[in-house]
This record gives structure tokens, sequence and C-alpha cells, in this order.
């Protein structure tokens, strides 16, 4: 039987993350890159750049892994929260699912992406925490 421990939980974590970047990728995709502002886009992009970095160091056992993946995991689930699930509080900062007229695209699916995708950003950022409170507890 496999001992599961921090670093293999980061790492099964670091692949549903993956697969919630494509899912809500897409789901940009599908509803087309003009239906965002070009903040959103730009912000988007870089995310997901230090979302893809985070994934390439887990899977690469880098020292660095569990603090990237703290760090774009709370800083993504609090982003894609601000712009997807408040109201449009924050002009081109925003790409909010709530009273959105039906030109936006928005569909179950869209809802179902950008949750998992949050849910997922709080799953990393959780398992690279206990990755860093193993690392601090084993005797040296």
């Amino acid at each position: 039987m496999t001992e599961t421990t921090p670093d293999s939980t980061l790492r099964a974590t670091a692949a549903v993350f993956a697969v919630a970047l494509v899912v809500h990728g897409a789901d940009h995709l599908r509803r087309g890159m003009d239906a965002t502002s070009q903040l959103v886009n730009a912000l988007g992009t870089l995310q997901l750049l230090f979302a893809l970095l985070t994934v390439v160091l887990v899977f690469r056992g880098h020292s660095a892994a569990p603090r990237a993946a703290v760090f774009i995991g709370f800083a993504s689930a609090a982003g894609f929260t601000i712009v997807h699930l408040l109201p449009d509080w924050f002009g081109p900062l925003s790409d909010s699912f709530i009273n959105v007229p039906p030109s936006a695209g928005v569909t179950g699916f869209s809802w179902f992406a950008a949750l998992f995708e949050i849910a997922a950003d709080l799953a990393i950022a959780v398992a690279g925490l206990r990755v860093l409170r193993s690392v601090q507890v084993s005797p040296a």
C-alpha cells in the first residue's frame, strides 16, 4: 500500500489544478476572448503563466514548489472570486457571472469552470502549506 505524503498530495493536487486551468481556459475560449476586458485577459494570462510554472516546479520536485503553490493558489482563488463571483463593482477587472446579459455567453459550464478553478486553487495552496509544515516539523 502506498503511503500518502504531503509531497504526493501536492503532486496529485497539482494535476487536478492543471485540469482546472484547462477547463477554465476552455470556457474563456468558448465565450470568446472579447467577452472579457483587456485587463482581465492580461491578468488571466499572467496567472496562467505562474500557474504552469508552479505545476512544472511541483512535478520536478523543486524546493520552491510548495511556496509557489501557496502563492498562486491563494492569489488565484482571490482573483477569480473577485473577477467572476462578485457583482460588477470593479469595472475592467470584472467578468461577473451575476446578472450578466445573454451576450456574455455565461452558462452553467462557466459557473462550473470558475468554481472548479477556485476549488483547485485553494486545494493546491493548502497542499503547499502541508508540505511546508511537514518540512518545518521534520528532524533536520
